[in-house]
């Protein structure tokens, strides 16, 4: 499995997931950099993600829908703060409207991805950090470990392939 460990921190503000991957940093950082790839993880298998923009750059923009079982969308933007091939990156991720806007309704995180050499691979560490408790409290409830858990669960699977 992919996924070491998925540990909220409730003081602290954040999730941390922690996975190993067998696979070289540069390998790993094309599952951020290529949309196509993106699409196959981010999102849980019954959620699969579209990626409709994807600017890998500090300021560039991510837009995203994922679909569920029943075809209900549920769109997603991220701004990237900071991008350092192949070792980092962070960004704001948040819900989207069906226009593609943020949706002030509902609460956005920022995540910081490192992605570092290990003797058999790699290792990624996300760290999703919250405004507040209610916000984190809020996706937290609406399976937000669960669901990163299992989308990261995916990646082990393109990594195989080459």
């Amino acid at each position: 499995m992919t996924v070491v460990s998925a540990t909220p921190d409730t003081d602290a503000l954040s999730l941390t997931v922690v996975t190993e991957l067998h696979a070289a940093p540069e390998r790993v950082w094309q599952l951020w950099s290529d949309p196509r790839q993106l699409e196959r993880w981010w999102g849980p298998p019954t959620w699969p993600a579209t990626f409709t923009e994807l600017d890998l750059r500090p300021g560039g923009r991510a837009a995203y829908a994922m679909t569920g079982p029943d075809g209900e969308k549920a769109p997603g933007w991220w701004e990237f703060i900071t991008v350092d091939a192949p070792a980092s990156l962070s960004f704001i991720d948040g819900f989207a409207n069906e226009d593609g806007s943020p949706d002030p309704q509902m609460p956005d995180s920022r995540t910081s991805i490192t992605i570092e050499p290990i003797a058999d691979g790699s290792r990624m560490t996300m760290v999703s950090r919250f405004a507040d408790a209610a916000q984190m409290r809020q996706l937290v409830e609406m399976g937000m470990v669960e669901g990163m858990t299992a989308a990261l669960g995916q990646i082990d699977g393109i990594l195989a392939e080459g």
